[in-house]
């Protein structure tokens, strides 16, 4: 025995199977037309933030991805390992405003619809664009802790090599493991927040 709206229904009236299979088909697009919406007003988003003396100027967008950066001409006088913490923590501050604005776009969009995925997904965006440190100077409590190069071996019948200095500060580091050359991440080339 089928219970009532079963497939038992359904072979009996294929009009009414028709139609609810066209009403689901209908609300189905509607759907697709609203997370279609949402993220288009998404990858329009553009976030700008400014250097707390309007040295900096970063613009990003719903990626995370900066988009312009402007210096004013105070940049001439200020050194570049000031200039360089200015522009990140500028960066980060306009990055860090991109969950809610996305927020703001589903919740426009999409309503109260799946706030399962949307939670998952503003988690994702919290954990990739986090508030910026509180200590608006950067300064740490202690020193910048540096990893201790890996004891090398002395070679045979030679005297032991000294260790490998650390690379100079500002100097060229080497790519995170797994990342291409130029600091592109495989898993990460499409920013989208979708």
């Amino acid at each position: 025995m089928t219970s009532a709206g079963g497939l038992g229904d359904l072979i009996r009236d294929p009009d009414d199977a028709i139609r609810r299979m066209d009403e689901w088909a209908a609300g189905f697009a509607r759907k697709a037309e609203r997370y279609a919406a949402a993220q288009q007003e998404t990858e329009q988003l553009r976030l700008t933030a400014t250097s707390p003396d309007g040295t900096v100027k970063v613009t990003v967008g719903a990626d995370g991805v900066v988009s312009d950066l402007v210096f004013s001409s105070r940049t001439r006088t200020i050194p570049p390992e000031e200039l360089s913490r200015m522009v990140l923590e500028t960066m980060r501050k306009a990055q860090s405003g991109i969950t809610d604005r996305v927020a703001e776009v589903m919740g426009r969009s999409l309503g109260d619809e799946d706030p399962d995925t949307r939670a998952v997904m503003l988690d994702s965006l919290r954990n990739r664009f986090p508030d910026p440190d509180p200590d608006p100077d950067g300064q740490q409590d202690g020193p910048e802790e540096q990893p201790e190069p890996p004891a090398t071996p002395p070679p045979a019948g030679g005297a032991a090599r000294p260790p490998a200095s650390p690379p100079a500060p500002g100097g060229p580091a080497a790519p995170p493991q797994g990342r291409r050359p130029g600091g592109i991440d495989p898993d990460e080339q499409d920013n989208n927040p979708w």
